[in-house]
């Protein structure tokens, strides 16, 4: 892929984020719009149009544009995609209805599942069977197949998902269904599970590949009309999609495989995170992305992201994890939680306050947009305390209205609470970040890390704003705020490689693996990686390799890497001793008398890492004193207090600061506590080290005596 000019579009739900990395100049432009929910391309075109006339680029110079959206999770969310239609293995239709025996909540007795992307009667039946091993117990009658089409083509379904029992382990019979179905509908779009998903388990297999069949007519329409309008703008280079899992992928494969794109916003910022991690040499960062609906939070460990293979969409409990559609894709684990910019506040039936996980979004936003929005939200909270300016919002563009925030707070939260005005903003602001400090403890702890051990990199529109506020109540001592950080989730999309996963069931006991038969498992999936990378232009592969493992007896798996090359009898010892240690990492503890068994195999096959030096346009660009004025801020120790207020532009490589402070660039303000230090450092990132509580509690206690 050439590499010398490309864009970066991450479309949130309450911004879309551009960067574009111009290698010829040495320079990286930086835009924001905000997100146009209707038609997220108008706010895409427009920013795009915007950014190239800033850059004075044409945008027959640009030589590719990476591409993330939220589409396809408000699309299952909102329940907007396609009539789709399912056929399965007789006896099998209510299985993507009756799920697992897992209950999210064991104490209620009215617990609500999700309701299936396809209705019960668009549910139809084939005879046919496989048994376990991909063996036919009952043939597949094509006839029956048509029949079932032709039925559900009279209830006017837009597309179908095919999942029989047992397919991932022989195709042959879904491969029948879907060229049958062709031959009947030949431009309907057909899912099979043995390309969607093949591995085990079918209630998951069959969720994702309705799933999949649901959002692809909207994803195929929407990629394709985002691409003419590009071309008509000139574009003559290639567009790109980031997947969940941190790669990027053509726009073909994409409108392929839609499901693969779930999560593909936030990945890109975990992406972005990585690629400081590496830079700067911090090897363990907890990944801090705020915006203005949610905030994301991942473990970043020797700069990679970690990973997962299953996702959960539409949960019935908002971030209860069990009550969603299970999506068997490759995505980056991390958190998501309902707290952003545009977080609503509210007093409940019980008289307490309440911040999220409803948010504003772009319409009508946060009261201070002035853009109808009559709730207060997060940023309102913020503008109040004094964390943003007025004037100064995407470096001016855009006026806050304070006085309608402050007008709003009295009447929806204060009032209500026999609260002050700034008591009310300051209940929002420590009600948000707790709410994010709970989510990241349990995550940590979740993964049998220790806190201490990482720092955090915060960027997102809100992300620098909270950032102190949540390292404190995490007891983290350093916090990274990297230059642009506003929209570091867009650049992101341009250190990602490109990349594609496989999966393969095979279940069996190590000691009893025909490893003739994994080795040509891995090496058809690898073939089909270069293959699919070299029509992307891809040279250079890297192949990793997982399997998921557990005990004989367990009901759920680890991820488990690899060893590299041939595997044979002499890799027993290796495969097991991965085991061990990864199970007790995670577990603290290692059974070693008790037998091991893999169910699936995987490989990820990717491209080199895009390499760019970091030059942003703007940088530098203001001379003199980085000190723009002073304003009130508000701090829990101390109330509002006259803090000084700095341009993040004129803060040059060993610039030292003490808080308290406020550093504020064109699309993020970074807040900075009276127990804290910054320092710049060669990257412009700045490096915020918090005092430990014996030493901040020293420090004021010197300022005291100075003062008397």
């Amino acid at each position: 892929m050439d590499q010398s000019t490309r864009i970066g579009v991450d479309v949130g739900g309450t911004f879309t984020d551009f960067v574009m990395v111009d290698e010829a100049r040495g320079q990286i432009f930086t835009g924001k719009r905000l997100t146009t929910p209707g038609d997220p391309s108008i706010a895409i075109i427009d920013g795009t149009e915007r950014l190239l006339g800033e850059a004075g680029t044409p945008i027959s110079a640009v030589d590719s544009i990476v591409h993330g959206t939220t589409l396809v999770t408000n699309t299952v969310i909102e329940r907007k995609g396609a009539r789709v239609g399912l056929i399965t293995t007789r006896g099998f239709r209510d299985s993507i209805e009756m799920g697992s025996e897992i209950r999210y909540d064991l104490y209620d007795l009215f617990l609500e599942r999700p309701e299936p992307l396809a209705p019960r009667y668009l549910r139809l039946e084939v005879d046919e069977r496989m048994d376990a091993a991909g063996q036919v117990l009952r043939p597949l009658d094509p006839a029956d197949v048509r029949a079932a089409g032709e039925a559900l083509l009279k209830e006017g379904v837009e597309a179908i998902a095919v999942c029989f029992l047992h397919g991932y382990r022989n195709d042959a019979h879904e491969k029948i269904a879907k060229a049958v179905l062709l031959e009947l509908a030949p431009d309907l779009p057909v899912c099979i599970s043995s390309e969607v998903a093949p591995e085990i388990r079918e209630f998951e297999r069959g969720s994702t590949t309705v799933a999949n069949a649901y959002v692809l007519p909207l994803m195929r329409d929407y990629l394709a009309r985002l691409e003419s309008r590009l071309r008509e703008m000139g574009l003559t280079g290639t567009l790109y999609v980031m997947l969940s899992g941190g790669g990027i992928t053509t726009i073909r494969a994409a409108q392929q495989f839609p499901i693969r794109l779930i999560e593909s916003g936030p990945a890109a910022g975990a992406m972005g995170a990585s690629f400081y991690s590496r830079l700067i040499g911090e090897d363990h960062l907890i990944s801090f992305d705020m915006g203005g609906t949610t905030a994301k939070m991942c473990l970043i460990d020797e700069g990679r992201p970690e990973h997962a293979h299953e996702f959960e969409a539409a949960r019935v409990r908002r971030f209860r994890k069990g009550s969603g559609l299970p999506l068997k894709v490759p995505v980056i684990d991390l958190i998501e939680i309902g707290a952003g910019g545009g977080s609503l506040a509210r007093v409940d039936q019980m008289g307490l306050l309440k911040v999220g996980p409803e948010s504003a979004g772009s319409q009508p936003g946060p009261v201070c947009y002035s853009r109808g929005g009559t709730e207060p939200a997060v940023t309102d909270a913020d503008l109040l305390l004094g964390y943003l300016s007025p004037e100064y919002f995407l470096g001016g563009e855009m006026a806050l209205d304070l006085e309608g925030v402050r007008s709003a707070l009295a009447e929806r939260v204060a009032r209500p609470l026999g609260l002050s005005v700034t008591q009310a903003a300051a209940g929002i602001h420590s009600i948000v970040n707790e709410n994010m400090a709970a989510a990241t403890r349990m995550y940590i702890a979740e993964k049998g890390r220790d806190p201490r051990r990482y720092a955090m990199i915060a960027f997102g529109g809100a992300g620098p704003v909270h950032a102190y506020g949540l390292a404190k109540l995490l007891k983290l001592r350093r916090i990274i705020c990297p230059l642009g950080a506003g929209v570091m989730s867009a650049l992101g999309f341009l250190v990602a490689p490109s990349a594609i996963d496989f999966v393969r069931s095979y279940v069996s006991r190590l000691d009893g693996i025909d490893w003739d038969h994994l080795n040509r498992l891995f090496d058809e999936m690898e073939e089909e990686g270069r293959r699919l990378l070299a029509d992307a232009g891809v040279t250079q592969v890297e192949i990793r390799r997982h399997a998921d493992m557990r005990y004989v007896g367990q009901g759920f798996e680890i991820s488990v890497p690899m060893p590299e090359g041939r595997l044979g009898p002499d890799s027993l010892a290796a495969l097991q001793d991965q085991f061990f240690t990864t199970y007790e990492r995670l577990f603290d503890r290692r059974i070693t008398e008790v037998p091991i068994e893999a169910l699936t195999w995987r490989l990820s096959a990717s491209g080199p890492v895009p390499d760019i030096r970091l030059n942003f346009a703007g940088a530098h660009t203001e001379k003199g004193d980085a000190l723009k004025g002073m304003r009130d801020v508000y701090f829990p120790e101390t109330g509002f207090v006259a803090c000084p207020v700095y341009s993040r532009y004129a803060l040059l490589e060993g610039a030292e600061l003490r808080g308290p402070a406020v550093i504020e660039e064109r699309e993020s303000t970074v807040v900075v506590g009276p127990d804290a230090r910054v320092s710049v450092d060669r990257y412009l990132n700045l490096i915020i080290d918090i005092d430990p509580p014996a030493q901040a509690v020293e420090s004021r206690e010197e300022e005291h005596a100075d003062h008397r």
